[in-house]
């Protein structure tokens, strides 16, 4: 399965902004995305089977707990795919800051 596969699915998504704050327990994520999707312990279990057999995540065992980490060589190679599109959002990103910069500069006229 290809990264952008993997990741088209929302549930899969949430999982790597999670782990990109660090590693998390089995637990904790299945929690956390219990709540927020209504799904079951079987259902986020199946997701982070896709993460890691897809080299999106890794696991390590500790003691009782399994826990998750972002394994970052897939996500680089996204990363490079989309080099050569930024330059469309750069761009609109660059006048969007310069429209700023000359708003903020201009005096403020008090309205009664």
């Amino acid at each position: 399965m290809h990264a952008f596969e993997i990741l088209g699915d929302p549930v899969r998504r949430r999982i790597v902004e999670l782990l990109s704050d660090g590693e998390r327990a089995a637990g904790e994520l299945g929690a956390t995305i219990q709540e927020e999707f209504g799904i079951s312990q079987p259902a986020v279990s199946q997701h982070l089977r896709v993460l890691r057999e897809n080299g999106l995540a890794t696991v390590r065992v500790s003691g009782p707990r399994r826990l998750y980490a972002i394994d970052s060589d897939p996500l680089a190679e996204i990363d490079r795919w989309l080099a050569p599109y930024r330059r469309f959002w750069n761009q609109r990103l660059d006048a969007l800051g310069t429209e700023v910069k000359r708003s903020n500069s201009q005096p403020r006229e008090d309205k009664p």
